[in-house]
């Protein structure tokens, strides 16, 4: 079927779609639910394909667009939801001027004559921080999407384009994008009590069985150019019983950017040593702030929110990461490789007696369920050192209403508020060393069990949505 064939077949069931969609009700629902989701308060959104523009509706962004090549598509929208722009336009040709947070196509590229020319047409409305949305069909549902079409239970639809993963992959990097996460959504279509529910939310999100979910669902983002301009740093030390290490900390720690500042935290005598060497190296722009709370989430919290760099880094005081690595890190982010850079013990040779046993197969069986949980890889959920923007910062602050205060580390209020926001997250090998100074700060069994609720509760907030 050529493009005009199949604008007249889409002008031509545009009057029974709703009729179509209220049939199937509880997919749809579903697929909305998944949006709202994914999609963050306040994010402005142009829909490709948008057909009469429920998906957009659901929204309800501050800003967005619906655009269809669909004349009687587009003039059902403009009934249907007047508080939203709709556009008659070809997605090969998209003739806008303004740029979008998020871009979504919902079930589209199975229709598409030229996905790869499609994708390249999203640069023009795409910034540096946009995040497109797809989902499809998996094609091994095929046969049996014909067959409820036969049997009336399905809107009767065109052959679509057979692609999986791997071709769609494909396409956004020949079009100048990476994918970000990806994952599956859907294996019983139709809407039995309580039924439904287990099967779509819990079993289907399990190795395997997600294999056969009728949706897919792809997240990109725009490969980035390297930025030449040089930001300012704001490298954060949370510090509890660690004197003997902080002289060590404020010397070693390397100059990155246009400026950078240290910034200490504690509640004990460490606070002194610390106030000692902002005295002592005045140059180093040290700045010291004695917490209110309690813990190392609050204490990197304080400095995010103090600091004045466009880069925010922790350091760990313990030093069982290098100082003198923290520049991997900058260029990690300055790359534009990644949005979130968080640092892996778990690839180069452990010093001796930096971690224990126990504590390395807890890591890597850790490793695997955050990786399931996130849908991007993390190898290492506990290294103490990430990096992000400070502007990224501020949107997880923003979203941390959506999970509540729940992290004594820090680590995966991170985490999980990056994985939310669909940033880049990228693990960086570095080389863990033995503590020289003071005593572990980790418990094996009770962080262990912490652990295991921070899984339980990721399952529940991010996993089995």
């Amino acid at each position: 079927m050529d493009k005009q064939d199949l604008k007249e077949y889409f002008n031509k069931i545009s009057s029974e779609r709703d009729k179509w969609k209220k049939r199937n009700k509880y997919y749809h629902k579903d697929l909305e639910r998944f949006f709202r989701y994914i999609v963050p308060d306040g994010s402005s959104v142009l829909e490709i394909g948008c057909a009469t523009g429920d998906v957009l509706a659901s929204l309800t962004p501050p800003k967005g667009l619906g655009i269809d090549f669909s004349e009687k598509m587009i003039e059902l929208a403009k009934e249907k939801h007047p508080q939203f722009e709709f556009q008659v336009m070809d997605a090969e040709n998209i003739g806008l001027g303004e740029k979008y947070d998020y871009i979504i196509l919902s079930d589209l590229i199975g229709f598409l004559k030229d996905i790869e020319k499609v994708f390249k047409e999203l640069h023009k409305v795409s910034h540096s921080k946009s995040r497109i949305v797809i989902t499809y069909y998996n094609f091994l549902w095929s046969p049996i999407l014909k067959l409820a079409e036969k049997f009336g239970l399905a809107m009767s639809q065109p052959w679509q384009n057979w692609l999986n993963k791997a071709d769609i992959k494909n396409l956004f990097y020949l079009s100048g994008f990476e994918v970000v996460k990806e994952g599956e959504r859907f294996i019983f279509p139709k809407y039995i009590p309580i039924f439904s529910s287990l099967i779509n939310r819990y079993l289907a999100k399990l190795p395997i069985l997600r294999k056969f979910c009728l949706i897919n669902y792809i997240i990109a983002r725009p490969v980035l150019k390297t930025d030449f301009s040089e930001p300012s740093v704001s490298i954060v030390i949370p510090a509890r019983n660690e004197a003997g290490n902080i002289e060590a900390a404020v010397k070693r720690v390397p100059r990155m950017g246009s400026h950078t500042e240290i910034e200490g935290h504690s509640q004990d005598n460490t606070f002194d040593e610390i106030k000692r060497c902002k005295d002592k190296y005045p140059d180093k722009d040290i700045k010291l702030f004695k917490q209110t709370g309690k813990g190392k989430a609050d204490a990197v919290r304080i400095g995010f929110d103090r600091a004045s760099g466009d880069i925010l880094m922790i350091l760990d005081a313990d030093l069982t990461v290098l100082p003198e690595d923290l520049p991997k890190f900058y260029d990690a982010l300055m790359s534009g490789k990644g949005e979130f850079i968080n640092g892996s013990r778990l690839v180069y040779p452990l010093e001796k007696d930096s971690m224990r046993f126990l504590n390395i197969l807890g890591n890597k069986f850790f490793s695997l369920v955050f990786t399931w949980l996130l849908d991007q890889k993390i190898k290492d959920t506990l290294c103490g050192t990430k990096v992000l923007w400070k502007k990224d910062y501020e949107k997880i602050k923003e979203g941390r209403k959506f999970f509540g205060d729940f992290d004594p580390f820090g680590d995966f209020d991170l985490l999980f508020g990056a994985a939310k926001l669909n940033l880049k997250i990228i693990d960086l090998p570095i080389r863990y060393q033995e503590r020289k100074y003071g005593t572990i700060q980790i418990s094996r069994f009770s962080h262990g069990w912490l652990l295991l609720k921070m899984c339980a509760f990721a399952m529940r907030k991010i996993k089995f949505i």
